[in-house]
């Protein structure tokens, strides 16, 4: 009988369709706060093959080319050749955004929440990062692939669209023991061998990422196990804002409210309660009050305070989850303005969250612990 299990997350690369919808949701976010802080913004993008669609709703004194924003980010992804049937310079771009309604603004005028709904945030001894071990080594096999691609000549033949995904196998204590199975699908230039592929990925990749006391001879690969992914991108999928919220989170680890993040500017406690939620998890597991934290937060709309904090340490607190979930109100200010006021969120820092993760960063405000000492103290 096996006393160990296994758990698998996934990430996405940045030319994903979904994450280039997601990124020039934020770019059009960011480029209205740098003008006017007090925007309000929700946009959401589609991309499909030689379009990209951008529709909304924005209240602002600032003023976007959506068109100029739309082909930057393309351009920055690396969709610069016209064999991908979607790049910079020749693709369509449609805009449709209108006024934020009237009654939404009304609640969020008030200093409400502007919308009802559940947040969470989590966090794990796991990694240095505190974030699952799963998803971490996603985003870093991603990130390495993008590095090479960008910066480095040795793997002249990627594309912009890629996906990994990482099981580990855990000790019966829920302590990693090893990685299990590794896969990887990246795009490519026809005419590429499978084999070169497969050799490039595990010397570049696996080898600079992956720790080598959690490899072993039993490890499992897979590499473009379809054996060919030349068209990628917007051509080969339609790409959505907003439908990676997995990706973006925990990997599946802890729980998540079903709100995306990408392109909504931060009165949406869609996702300013959620990196609130992130850092609280994040400080008590820093603070040595529990190896594992999950934290949520709800919302009514138009209400200041949040109607609900629950915190579930998975047996592993040094003091109760009702005693921790009490604690917090007394060391942190959860109203939606008391959240953009602490992690000082009316400026333009989304773009850069929209591949690769919202939290496990260290340049995201939401993820500076500064609170441990009171949290204890409050106890």
């Amino acid at each position: 009988m096996s006393t160990t299990s296994l758990f698998t997350s996934e990430s996405v690369s940045e030319g994903h369709p979904d994450k280039v919808s997601d990124q020039i949701s934020d770019a059009i976010l960011d480029a209205l706060l740098e003008q006017d802080p007090n925007s309000r913004v929700a946009v959401e993008t589609l991309v499909t093959t030689g379009l990209a669609v951008v529709s909304g709703e924005v209240t602002t004194n600032g003023y976007v080319d959506v068109q100029d924003v739309t082909r930057d980010v393309i351009k920055e992804i690396g969709y610069t050749k016209a064999s991908y049937r979607f790049d910079s310079e020749s693709c369509g771009v449609i805009t449709t955004i209108h006024k934020q309604s009237p009654d939404i603004a009304m609640g969020v005028d008030r200093e409400g929440a502007g919308d009802q709904g559940i947040m969470f945030g989590y966090a794990t001894r796991e990694t240095p990062e505190l974030m699952p071990m799963t998803l971490q080594y996603s985003h870093d096999i991603l990130k390495k692939l993008a590095h090479i691609r960008k910066e480095t000549s040795l793997m002249p033949y990627l594309g912009p669209d890629s996906k990994s995904q990482v099981t580990v196998e855990y000790n019966e204590d829920g302590s990693p023991k090893r990685v299990h199975t590794l896969v990887v699908s990246t795009q490519h230039d026809d005419g590429v061998e499978q084999a070169q592929i497969q050799e490039d990925i595990r010397k570049h990749v696996f080898s600079e990422v992956i720790p080598s006391h959690l490899m072993d001879d039993e490890l499992i690969l897979h590499i473009n196990p379809t054996g060919k992914f030349v068209i990628g991108g917007p051509h080969g999928d339609t790409g959505l804002t907003g439908r990676k919220i997995i990706v973006d989170t925990y990997g599946g680890r802890g729980a998540h409210g079903g709100g995306a993040f990408s392109g909504k500017d931060p009165s949406k406690v869609d996702r300013s309660a959620a990196y609130a939620a992130r850092n609280v998890a994040k400080t008590i597991v820093a603070a040595d009050l529990a190896d594992e934290c999950l934290v949520q937060l709800s919302y009514a709309i138009g209400v200041v305070e949040p109607i609900s904090i629950h915190v579930h340490t998975y047996g592993t607190g040094k003091a109760s989850d009702i005693a921790l979930s009490n604690a917090i109100p007394k060391v942190y200010d959860l109203t939606p303005s008391g959240i953009i006021r602490a992690y000082d969120l009316k400026r333009p820092i989304y773009r850069q969250t929209a591949a690769y993760g919202h939290f496990g960063r260290d340049e995201f405000p939401w993820e500076k612990v500064t609170k441990a000492d009171e949290l204890h103290n409050a106890l």
